[in-house]
């Protein structure tokens, strides 16, 4: 199976400004999932698809391949996620499935990236997505009724202990594997037969805002040996 591992990444990001070039923890935000992807065996290109000169120019300089510009009609803040992905699988079509590795998630590891391939190959899965168990759970959640008035989300037998709930999962944004034919047909990495791929949380970290920023930073930091241990 020949792998595309695709990184998208516009340049009108409005939570943080040029985040994708942005230093994180001593390098470009896009350069971690360049790095992570380049040192998978499993991997056969690690192409970005932008519409931003800067950021190719540093992708380029970390690595990847830019072997296309994305038109700028795909890089609207209401492009459907998947548009880049089908655009890409048309320019390099070539390749039997491809990875979508969201440069927003900078602590997912080359680890990472080598088990969603494996589990690709041992399940034969059409498409995979990355999970991480969710931190609330649904059981416990609530909406606002008239008045303030709590009412449950999900109304049936109050749990009190955690242990006594079934996991439950949420998608990370980090990892979306899928076959490039299924993928052409679904317009989704999501539907009959996708499977998930856990992931811990703090490989899950996805940077949407200052927060997320700061909280990535330190875990790089102390991932690299640079701050406390």
């Amino acid at each position: 199976m020949s792998t595309l591992a695709l990184i998208p990444a516009r340049g009108g990001s409005k939570g943080i400004p040029r985040k994708n070039v942005r230093m994180l923890a001593g390098q470009p935000l896009i350069a971690w999932s360049i790095q992570a992807a380049l040192a998978s065996a499993r991997i056969d290109a690690v192409v970005v698809s932008t519409e931003d000169e800067e950021i190719a120019e540093v992708a380029r300089n970390a690595g990847a391949e830019v072997p296309f510009m994305r038109p700028v009609e795909l890089s609207a803040d209401d492009t459907p996620g998947i548009e880049p992905t089908l655009h890409a699988i048309d320019m390099l079509p070539a390749y039997d499935a491809v990875l979508l590795l969201q440069p927003t998630s900078p602590l997912r590891t080359t680890a990472d990236i080598d088990g969603i391939l494996a589990l690709a190959g041992e399940t034969h899965a059409q498409a995979i997505v990355s999970v991480c168990e969710a931190e609330d759970h649904p059981a416990w959640m609530y909406r606002l009724g008239a008045g303030g008035n709590l009412h449950r989300l999900f109304p049936g037998e109050n749990v009190d202990r955690r242990q006594d709930l079934p996991k439950v999962f949420s998608l990370n944004g980090a990892m979306y594997f899928g076959r490039t034919q299924w993928l052409r047909a679904q317009r989704s990495f999501l539907g009959e037969g996708t499977v998930g791929y856990p992931m811990s949380a703090e490989d899950s970290v996805d940077i949407d805002g200052p927060l997320d920023w700061s909280l990535a930073e330190i875990l790089l930091a102390k991932r690299n040996g640079t701050i406390f241990p």
